[in-house]
């Protein structure tokens, strides 16, 4: 139930932050263009977007630490097999875990170190130069992302020990939907 729910709000921030970054880039371009229509700048030469790219950065960084947790759970994170494909079943089963383990224990590690560096940020009180925001929020994503991932890593390892699989996504081919 609880890895269920947490698939879905993972799911749903990935998306959220996208869907956000995608709209203000839309509108910030469709407010720089239409500056340019002399009928409108009247309406508009009060409205000013010099925070839109700003804010599509942070919301990208957002949307990355927790896509990168998305992908160690369906099995699309970067890994590197060629080598380990070649060994015998004992042997992948070792590095499988061995690199399992490795990738929780780097994500702790960044999940530790990021805290510390919150509280630091948080304790001298930077804000964001556009938007204004305080800056211990926007790098909160740095601990609640590498958490994430981490422990995907090791929901990961512990069903691959349970069942010897490994999350795949595999393009598979459909019949067309007619």
């Amino acid at each position: 139930m609880f890895n269920r729910a947490l698939d879905h709000l993972e799911e749903w921030l990935v998306a959220s932050f996208m869907a956000a970054a995608t709209l203000v880039v839309f509108l910030a371009v469709l407010h720089r263009y239409a500056l340019g229509v002399s009928w409108l700048w009247p309406y508009l030469k009060g409205l000013s977007f010099n925070w839109a790219q700003e804010l599509c950065i942070y919301l990208f960084i957002w949307m990355a630490k927790f896509g990168a947790a998305y992908g160690v759970r369906t099995g699309i994170h970067v890994g590197v097999d060629v080598l380990v494909r070649k060994l015998s079943p004992a042997k992948q089963a070792f590095f499988i875990q061995l690199a399992l383990s490795l990738g929780a224990f780097f994500t702790l590690v960044v999940a530790a170190l990021g805290v510390r560096f919150v509280l630091f940020v948080r304790a001298v009180g930077a804000v964001s130069p556009d938007l204004g925001m305080p800056m211990w929020i926007i790098y909160l994503a740095v601990p609640l992302g590498s958490s994430l991932m981490c422990y995907r890593f090791l929901q990961v390892l512990t069903r691959y020990r349970r069942s010897g699989e490994l999350p795949s996504h595999h393009y598979q081919e459909t019949e067309p939907v007619v």
